[in-house]
C-alpha cells in the first residue's frame, strides 16, 4: 500500500513507516514536518497551508521520481492543507530501502523536492497580528 496525499485530515506517522516497510527493506526512513511556534525569531500563532488543485499531481509525479532510483523500494508521503495549530504535523514522508545511507538520502530528496514545487502555500498569523504568505507566487 502506497500513500500519497493532500488532505485536511490529520497526518499519521506510523501509517506511512508501515505503507514503506517490507520484507526487504533494511532501513525506513521517516520526517515528520510540524507546526513551530516561531519564524525567522517571530512568534508564530497559527497557519493556515492553503494548496493549488494540481497539489496533489504534482506530489504522485515527485513520489514516481524518487521511486524510480533502484534504490529505492517504496515511497510514501502526505501534506495537510487547511487551518493547522502549533504542533501539528504538515509533511509526512517515509521510504524504504535495502540501506540506511540510501533510505536517508532518498527521504532527503523527497522532503526537499516537495517543498522545492509542491504548489502548497503558507500563510502565517504572528503574535503581533501581522501576517505573511510563504512560498506564494
Amino acid at each position: 500500500m502506497t500513500i500519497v496525499a493532500v488532505t485536511t485530515e490529520p497526518l499519521d506517522l506510523a501509517a506511512h513507516e508501515a505503507a514503506v516497510a517490507g520484507p526487504r527493506a533494511g532501513a525506513v526512513v521517516s520526517f515528520q514536518g510540524v507546526v513551530r511556534d516561531h519564524d525567522h525569531g517571530r512568534p508564530v500563532t497559527k497557519l493556515e497551508y492553503e494548496g493549488h488543485p494540481t497539489a496533489e499531481a504534482v506530489l504522485r509525479e515527485v513520489v514516481a521520481e524518487i521511486a524510480a532510483d533502484p534504490d529505492v523500494y517504496a515511497v510514501a508521503v502526505s501534506h495537510r492543507v487547511g487551518p493547522l495549530e502549533i504542533g501539528d504535523v504538515a509533511l509526512v514522508a517515509a521510504v524504504s530501502t535495502a540501506h540506511r545511507a540510501a533510505a536517508f538520502a532518498a527521504c532527503a530528496r523527497l522532503v526537499d523536492e516537495v517543498k522545492a514545487r509542491l504548489p502548497i502555500w503558507k500563510h502565517q498569523i504572528f503574535a503581533d497580528g501581522t501576517e505573511e504568505w510563504v512560498n506564494c507566487p
